[in-house]
This record gives C-alpha cells, sequence and structure tokens, in this order.
C-alpha cells in the first residue's frame, strides 16, 4: 500500500531557471510520509502527544529529470523497512503529463528512528504504538 500526495511546483520553488530547486525534495517527501502515516489513522501530531517522535537519520536522493514551475507532481510513498527502533520509507516524485502519464524525476528514501519525546533516547516502536506498528508492518513494500 503507498500514498499518493499531489503538489504543484511553486514559483518560490524554483530558481532563475524555472527548475525546482534540489532542496524542496525532502520537503515533498516529507508531504508524502505525513499523508502515509494520515492513512493508518494518525498524524504526526498524534505521535508526538504520545510522547514518540521519529527524527531522520539518512536521506538519499536520485534525480533523473527536473521538476519545473507549475509542474503537477505526484509523491507517492511507502514504508519499506521496519524495527521496533527505525522506520525506512521510499518515495518516488513524478510529473503528471498532460497526456496523463507520469515520469518519474526522482526517487529516494529517509530513514527514522523512534525516539522518546521526553528524553531523546530511542524507544521501541511496538510496544508504545502497538497497533500502529503492526499496521504499519503490515504493509511494507518488499523491495
Amino acid at each position: 500500500m503507498h500514498s499518493r500526495s499531489y503538489i504543484t511546483v511553486r514559483y518560490a520553488e524554483t530558481d532563475r531557471m524555472g527548475i525546482a530547486h534540489h532542496s524542496n525534495y525532502p520537503v515533498w517527501f516529507e508531504v508524502g510520509r505525513t499523508d502515509f502515516i494520515k492513512m493508518f489513522g494518525t498524524t504526526y501530531s498524534d505521535l508526538e502527544n504520545a510522547g514518540v517522535m521519529l527524527p531522520l537519520v539518512n536521506l538519499t536522493c536520485h534525480f533523473i529529470q527536473p521538476a519545473l514551475y507549475e509542474d503537477e507532481l505526484i509523491v507517492r510513498t511507502w514504508c519499506i523497512h521496519m524495527t521496533a527502533a527505525r522506520i525506512e520509507f521510499s518515495y518516488s516524485v513524478r510529473r503528471k503529463e498532460s497526456d496523463g502519464k507520469e515520469v518519474e524525476l526522482c526517487y529516494g528514501t529517509t530513514e527514522h528512528g523512534f525516539i522518546d519525546s521526553k528524553t531523546f533516547r530511542p524507544c521501541n516502536a511496538k510496544k508504545r504504538l502497538p497497533e500502529l506498528y503492526a499496521k504499519l508492518n503490515g504493509n511494507i513494500k518488499e523491495i
């Protein structure tokens, strides 16, 4: 199972050539990740209110073609690996063409640790968030 997030490239996200700056892609990944988690009946705010945070541990981003001003993008997000202490997401940023086809512009991953929001120490998501953990773990995309 994956989420789909829709983004239109804004003028402020582009450089003088009308090309989306590379620093926007991790922000678009975050949009996808937020939407992905919402599919399971919770939000990042709910996680934080439960005392769990997900700081970024690792980020990869592979660029294929540039996104341009006013391009309509689709960010597809999957959970690809999870343990009690970490979770990893995969992303594909695609441009929707006028004929309905999609062209992949970028793909990447982010890895996050589960930490206690008070101590900033690793926590066991399987014990702290058992229902969410089970739902996410049951929907891991095999790669």
